[in-house]
């Protein structure tokens, strides 16, 4: 009896699908994915396996690291009335008048390390030259401690706008200190909190693996 032959057939795969799969992750990842914001002072912080995360609000952020020899000093703060509150405040302290434009543009900005007087040239950059200006840090002299002032008044203008809001939550201080920077540097940025005394505060650190 003769044998039937069966016609052999290429087989194929349909990767339809596979490729919308691909393209809705890729879509997604894009939409979600939040972007670095370039530093004015980046620092390179010490390794540490803690993962105690960093609260969205109520935080103000002391940059501490060394440019071209130099220790500098840098200042963050979280929230857009706080940050223009700290303002108006500290425009009073040393007698510097900034306008509402100044105020708004000052609220969207991100750390800053100039003396109070030369604060207005910042704020009327653009965002990448400010990361690319020569900013010599805000000055913590004896006679001069802008830092203990931005610190002082970032914490009277966080108290205002939460005793408004029924909320008792004290502003938190971090410290983000480079893994090279000098002791002495860091001790002297800590005596300014403790002068204000506060004793509690996070040191900000990279994470990396748990050595077995």
């Amino acid at each position: 009896m003769a044998k039937i032959k069966m016609k052999k057939k290429s087989t194929s795969t349909d990767m339809t699908a596979m490729c919308d799969v691909a393209f809705l992750l890729l879509t997604f990842f894009i939409l979600t994915a939040t972007a670095k914001v370039p530093e004015a002072l980046p620092v390179d912080t010490p390794a540490s396996t803690v993962q105690t995360k960093l609260p969205e609000s109520d935080l103000a952020t002391l940059t501490v690291g060394k440019k071209d020899g130099k220790d500098r000093v840098f200042f963050d703060l979280k929230g857009r009335d706080v940050r223009k509150r700290t303002l108006e405040l500290m425009g009073d302290k040393f007698g510097v008048t900034f306008s509402e434009e100044d105020k708004e543009k000052f609220a969207l900005m991100t750390d800053f390390g100039v003396p109070i007087q030369n604060l207005k040239q910042i704020i009327d950059m653009k965002a990448s030259d400010r990361v690319k200006a020569d900013q010599p840090g805000i000055p913590m002299d004896s006679l001069n401690n802008q830092v203990k002032e931005w610190v002082y008044n970032a914490r009277i203008a966080n108290n205002e706008f939460n005793n408004a809001k029924g909320s008792k939550q004290e502003l938190q201080i971090a410290i983000k200190g480079d893994a090279k920077e000098e002791y002495p540097v860091i001790k002297k940025v800590m005596d300014i909190l403790q002068d204000q005394h506060i004793n509690s505060f996070s040191l900000v650190t990279g994470l990396r693996g748990k050595d077995f």
